[in-house]
Protein backbone atom coordinates (compact mmCIF):
# COMPACT_ATOMS: atom_id res chain seq x y z
CA UNK A 1 0.00 0.00 0.00
CA UNK A 2 3.01 2.14 0.83
CA UNK A 3 4.82 1.52 -2.65
CA UNK A 4 1.31 2.58 -4.68
CA UNK A 5 0.74 5.96 -2.69
CA UNK A 6 4.52 6.27 -3.53
CA UNK A 7 3.92 5.96 -7.42
CA UNK A 8 0.85 8.31 -7.27
CA UNK A 9 2.40 10.80 -5.52
CA UNK A 10 5.60 10.79 -7.92
CA UNK A 11 3.03 10.72 -10.81
CA UNK A 12 0.80 13.58 -9.21
CA UNK A 13 4.34 15.68 -9.09
CA UNK A 14 5.64 14.65 -12.39
CA UNK A 15 1.51 15.81 -14.49
CA UNK A 16 2.08 18.74 -12.14
CA UNK A 17 5.32 19.36 -14.06
CA UNK A 18 4.20 18.93 -17.72
CA UNK A 19 1.42 21.35 -17.06
CA UNK A 20 3.17 24.22 -19.38
CA UNK A 21 3.13 21.23 -21.93
CA UNK A 22 -0.88 22.12 -22.10
CA UNK A 23 -0.48 25.04 -23.25
CA UNK A 24 -1.95 26.64 -26.06
CA UNK A 25 0.66 27.04 -29.36
CA UNK A 26 -0.51 29.70 -31.94
CA UNK A 27 -0.34 27.92 -35.15
CA UNK A 28 0.00 29.76 -38.56
CA UNK A 29 -0.12 28.12 -41.68
CA UNK A 30 1.30 29.76 -44.84
CA UNK A 31 1.05 28.98 -48.25
CA UNK A 32 4.47 30.86 -49.20
CA UNK A 33 7.32 30.44 -47.35
CA UNK A 34 8.24 34.26 -48.35
CA UNK A 35 4.55 35.00 -46.15
CA UNK A 36 6.49 33.42 -43.21
CA UNK A 37 9.10 34.86 -43.30
CA UNK A 38 7.64 38.43 -43.77
CA UNK A 39 5.14 37.11 -40.81
CA UNK A 40 8.47 36.22 -38.42
CA UNK A 41 10.19 39.51 -39.72
CA UNK A 42 7.51 42.09 -38.67
CA UNK A 43 6.76 40.19 -35.07
CA UNK A 44 10.46 40.87 -34.70
CA UNK A 45 9.94 44.64 -35.53
CA UNK A 46 7.08 45.25 -33.83
CA UNK A 47 7.42 45.88 -29.89
CA UNK A 48 4.68 44.49 -27.40
CA UNK A 49 2.63 47.38 -26.47
CA UNK A 50 2.42 45.58 -22.81
CA UNK A 51 5.87 43.83 -22.13
CA UNK A 52 7.52 47.18 -23.56
CA UNK A 53 11.21 45.49 -23.63
CA UNK A 54 9.90 42.32 -26.21
CA UNK A 55 8.86 42.23 -29.86
CA UNK A 56 5.68 40.61 -30.59
CA UNK A 57 7.44 37.58 -31.10
CA UNK A 58 8.71 36.83 -27.84
CA UNK A 59 5.67 37.99 -25.99
CA UNK A 60 2.90 35.88 -24.45
CA UNK A 61 0.59 38.81 -23.76
CA UNK A 62 -3.04 38.39 -24.70
CA UNK A 63 -2.56 41.90 -26.76
CA UNK A 64 0.43 40.27 -28.62
CA UNK A 65 -1.27 37.52 -29.51
CA UNK A 66 -3.71 39.31 -30.98
CA UNK A 67 -1.58 41.68 -32.89
CA UNK A 68 0.23 38.55 -34.26
CA UNK A 69 -3.12 37.46 -35.62
CA UNK A 70 -3.59 40.84 -37.24
CA UNK A 71 -0.48 40.71 -38.73
CA UNK A 72 -1.09 37.28 -39.86
CA UNK A 73 -4.16 38.31 -41.29
CA UNK A 74 -2.97 41.44 -43.21
CA UNK A 75 -0.07 38.88 -44.80
CA UNK A 76 -2.72 36.90 -46.08
CA UNK A 77 -4.60 39.14 -47.41
CA UNK A 78 -2.07 41.03 -49.84
CA UNK A 79 -0.93 43.69 -47.05
CA UNK A 80 2.81 45.13 -48.04
CA UNK A 81 5.01 45.29 -45.18
CA UNK A 82 5.10 49.30 -45.59
CA UNK A 83 1.10 48.81 -45.18
CA UNK A 84 1.10 46.52 -42.18
CA UNK A 85 3.64 48.48 -39.99
CA UNK A 86 1.89 52.20 -41.20
CA UNK A 87 -1.27 50.45 -39.84
CA UNK A 88 -0.02 49.34 -36.70
CA UNK A 89 1.92 53.13 -36.24
CA UNK A 90 -1.33 55.00 -36.90
CA UNK A 91 -3.39 52.75 -34.38
CA UNK A 92 -1.01 52.51 -31.38
CA UNK A 93 1.78 55.08 -32.54
CA UNK A 94 5.35 54.94 -32.98
CA UNK A 95 5.77 52.70 -29.60
CA UNK A 96 4.50 49.94 -31.71
CA UNK A 97 8.00 50.03 -33.43
CA UNK A 98 11.10 48.20 -31.99
CA UNK A 99 13.41 50.20 -33.67
CA UNK A 100 12.38 54.00 -33.72
CA UNK A 101 13.47 55.72 -36.53
CA UNK A 102 16.04 58.26 -36.45
CA UNK A 103 13.55 61.78 -36.04
CA UNK A 104 13.98 64.93 -34.17
CA UNK A 105 12.29 63.32 -31.41
CA UNK A 106 13.93 60.03 -31.28
CA UNK A 107 17.53 61.72 -32.17
CA UNK A 108 18.46 61.54 -28.08
CA UNK A 109 17.58 57.58 -28.32
CA UNK A 110 20.11 57.04 -30.82
CA UNK A 111 22.44 59.60 -29.30
CA UNK A 112 21.92 59.15 -26.09
CA UNK A 113 24.36 55.86 -25.59
CA UNK A 114 26.94 57.53 -27.68
CA UNK A 115 27.32 60.94 -26.10
CA UNK A 116 27.34 59.45 -22.58
CA UNK A 117 30.31 57.18 -23.61
CA UNK A 118 32.05 60.23 -24.86
CA UNK A 119 31.41 61.94 -22.12
CA UNK A 120 32.81 59.43 -19.57
CA UNK A 121 35.75 59.19 -21.55
CA UNK A 122 36.31 62.89 -21.23
CA UNK A 123 36.36 62.75 -17.85
CA UNK A 124 38.10 59.81 -17.86
CA UNK A 125 41.32 61.29 -19.80
CA UNK A 126 40.78 64.61 -17.58
CA UNK A 127 40.92 62.18 -14.33
CA UNK A 128 44.14 60.49 -16.10
CA UNK A 129 45.79 63.50 -17.12
CA UNK A 130 45.14 65.55 -13.92
CA UNK A 131 46.70 62.16 -11.82
CA UNK A 132 49.95 62.00 -14.18
CA UNK A 133 50.57 65.57 -13.98
CA UNK A 134 50.14 65.83 -10.09
CA UNK A 135 54.12 66.27 -9.22
CA UNK A 136 55.47 65.25 -5.56
CA UNK A 137 57.81 66.82 -4.40
CA UNK A 138 61.09 64.83 -3.36
CA UNK A 139 61.63 64.47 0.39
CA UNK A 140 63.66 66.50 2.26
CA UNK A 141 66.79 65.67 3.79
CA UNK A 142 65.22 65.79 7.10
CA UNK A 143 62.55 63.67 5.97
CA UNK A 144 64.54 61.20 4.56
CA UNK A 145 66.72 60.86 8.18
CA UNK A 146 63.69 60.75 9.84
CA UNK A 147 62.36 58.04 7.23
CA UNK A 148 65.64 56.08 7.69
CA UNK A 149 65.22 55.72 11.67
CA UNK A 150 61.52 54.89 11.58
CA UNK A 151 63.01 52.25 9.35
CA UNK A 152 65.41 50.90 11.27
CA UNK A 153 63.32 51.45 14.87
CA UNK A 154 61.16 48.81 12.59
CA UNK A 155 63.77 46.57 11.58
CA UNK A 156 64.18 47.64 7.84
CA UNK A 157 66.64 47.90 5.72
CA UNK A 158 66.34 51.12 4.07
CA UNK A 159 66.50 51.82 0.08
CA UNK A 160 68.99 53.87 -1.22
Amino acid sequence: MNRLRLQSLVLLLLLSLATPAFAIIEVHTFDDPAKEQRYRKLSEELRCLVCQNQNLADSNADLAKDLRNQVYNMIQAGKSDREIVDYMVARYGEFVLYRPPMQTNTVLLWVGPFALLLIGLAGLAVFVHRRKSATREPMSPEEQARLRRLLEQQGGEPRS
